[in-house]
């Protein structure tokens, strides 16, 4: 549930190394944006269900990259996401996920990601970044591959990639949980996965 996501910053961890498996890779210039395609893009999480595990997604998300400079790793990215569109495939969960028990959305209606800064190598990158949810922000990092540049039908660049972060979802005050007998209901941490394309403005 710490979508995450995500996430856009992902792709300005890519180093020349990276970039140069794109072929058609080329640096953005100062000030270059580009806006996340939700179309194309997806934020998911899985969390353990006694002896399974539960998959889901937030459907509405908005990410805007915005690089400085030349250079990708000096870039900045910003996501919202609204925690009302949490989807399990299941709406009386969906229901009361969005509940207090839960996400509170009326109280609390999006999750938030601002990045503070990445390390990249010539196999991937860790994206740090504060994740603010449910009211609390906490520092968490993304570990990704870049997927490369190349441009669609219409002649726009655009940009892919995907990671993966970790997270424990009592960090955010989602504590909500059944003792059995065998042991917790729901499991504490939380598997976030990103899979974004977005688009040269």
């Amino acid at each position: 549930m710490r979508s995450v996501v995500f996430l856009g910053a992902l792709v300005l961890a890519a180093p020349a190394a990276l970039a140069a498996q794109a072929g058609k890779f080329t640096k953005p210039g100062a000030g270059t944006t580009w806006a996340v395609d939700p179309q194309h893009s997806e934020v998911t999480f899985r969390i353990r269900h006694l002896v399974g595990r539960v998959r889901g997604q937030f459907t509405d998300f908005k990410a805007t990259i915005v690089t400085t400079g030349p250079d990708w790793r000096k870039g900045t990215v910003n996501v919202v996401i609204q925690a009302k569109s949490i989807d399990t495939r299941n709406p009386a969960r969906d229901a009361d996920l969005r509940s207090p028990r839960f996400f509170s959305v009326d109280s609390f209606p999006t999750i938030t990601f601002e990045s503070t800064g990445i390390v990249a190598s010539d196999k991937g990158f860790e994206m740090g970044g504060l994740l603010t949810m449910k009211g609390r922000t906490k520092p968490i990092t993304l570990r990704g591959e870049f997927r490369g540049v190349q441009k669609d039908p219409d002649g726009k660049e655009r940009i892919a990639f995907d990671g993966t972060a970790l997270v424990n979802r009592r960090d955010f005050g989602l504590t909500w949980n059944r003792v059995l007998e065998t042991g917790a209901m729901l499991g504490d941490d939380v598997e976030i996965e990103i899979a974004l394309e977005a688009v040269r403005q």
